[in-house]
């Protein structure tokens, strides 16, 4: 890929995740540290509603199990008639709904929709009370759990049942034993991939791995597909989203090619900084700011990071945090939502939207 054409990808997505711009779309049960609303992605439903999927985080402290909190509280899905309307609230799902065997779900974390087949699908990772391998039981502090993926399935939203969820991704490999926030999309072929965040036992890391649905189940197909960064996201990389680009301006005659979206940090926990340089925001659990990468459809799951030296998106609010962006193209614009630190510390869901007349014309060089 030429430069120009880099540094076009670069302001679409700039412009797109535009943190001065943006608008709420759902805020967190209480504006205080601790509580936030996000984790999933936006579809649009066969009449055109636009339906939005999330988990209500209420204060907790994942290092300490739920003493400290109750963390991933809810499973919510709201729906609007457009992207610049209101989202209502329309299907809730506690811990105990979407649990799948004995195991009582500790909390839920990142979710997907997808419409495939005439049905929609709800993906949801949670934290289960479930012991680590042989050998590491020990390593497990209490009140937490191991995190794996399930999905339910029905005609409608409405019909979504508590009780359904049936398992989807699961490791029992230390290196990967965590199973976390998963993006589902369709390719070209209307084959079904799952792009999640994987952790090893020691929650030292996080790693994007890509998961493919073949002969009825889902198999882990790629354990890495982006290795973390030298610089700004050495500790965490996950990609939240594929933005398959509208083929306008310079990319009409090029094949294919989509744009993820990742959140990344330096570090789990955050870094002291020094008072005699600059200060900025530099990312850690919970807290993570956004990085950019790009691929050729025909050529997934290879990509190649954008943001090498520098994260390109941070909230100007609070922490910095800005994480977990959806995308959505319809037939007019291409909406975005994602999590974003406020000045209180809470995280709510905004968004923000291009029309496809000014996506044509930053993709024109």
């Amino acid at each position: 890929m030429d430069q120009p054409l880099r540094e076009s990808l670069i302001r679409l997505a700039e412009a797109l995740i535009d943190q001065k711009a943006a608008r709420t779309l759902v805020w967190p049960q209480e504006r205080r540290e601790g509580f936030w609303f996000g984790g999933g992605d936006m579809i649009q439903d066969s009449d055109g509603t636009f339906l939005l999927a999330g988990r209500h985080r209420v204060f907790g402290d994942s290092r300490t199990g739920v003493g400290a909190g109750e963390r991933g509280k809810e499973l919510a899905i709201y729906q609007s008639s457009a992207f610049d309307q209101p989202f209502e609230k329309v299907k809730v799902f506690k811990k105990e709904d979407v649990a799948t065997t004995d195991e009582a779900v500790v909390s839920i974390e990142g979710v997907s929709l997808l419409a495939h087949d005439g049905q929609i699908e709800l993906y949801v990772s949670t934290e289960k009370d479930r012991p680590y391998p042989e050998g590491l039981i020990d390593y497990r502090k209490p009140g937490t759990g191991v995190w794996s993926i399930d999905v339910m399935s029905a005609a409608d939203v409405a019909s979504l049942e508590a009780g359904s969820a049936r398992g989807a991704i699961r490791s029992d490999k230390p290196s990967r034993l965590h199973a976390k926030d998963p993006a589902v999309h369709e390719d070209s072929a209307g084959r079904k991939n799952m792009i999640f965040c994987s952790h090893p036992f020691s929650w030292s890391s996080s790693n994007p791995a890509l998961a493919r649905f073949e002969d009825g189940s889902w198999t882990i197909a790629e354990e890495t597909i982006l290795e973390r960064g030298p610089v700004w996201d050495v500790a965490a990389t996950r990609i939240t989203d594929r933005l398959s680009v509208p083929r306008l301006g310079a990319l009409r005659d090029l094949p294919p090619l989509s744009l993820y979206f990742y959140d990344g940090a330096e570090c789990l926990r955050p870094h002291e900084q020094s008072e005699r340089a600059i200060a900025r925001p530099r990312g850690w659990s919970c807290e993570e700011i956004g990085g950019l990468a790009w691929g050729y459809d025909e050529a997934f799951p290879a990509m190649e990071r954008l943001s090498v030296d520098r994260p390109f998106f941070t909230s100007p609010f609070g922490t910095g945090c800005s994480r977990y962006v959806s995308t959505l193209v319809t037939g007019d614009e291409i909406a975005a939502s994602w999590q974003q630190s406020q000045e209180d510390l809470c995280q709510p869901l905004v968004g923000h939207s291009l029309p496809l007349e000014q996506v044509e014309q930053i993709l024109a060089r």
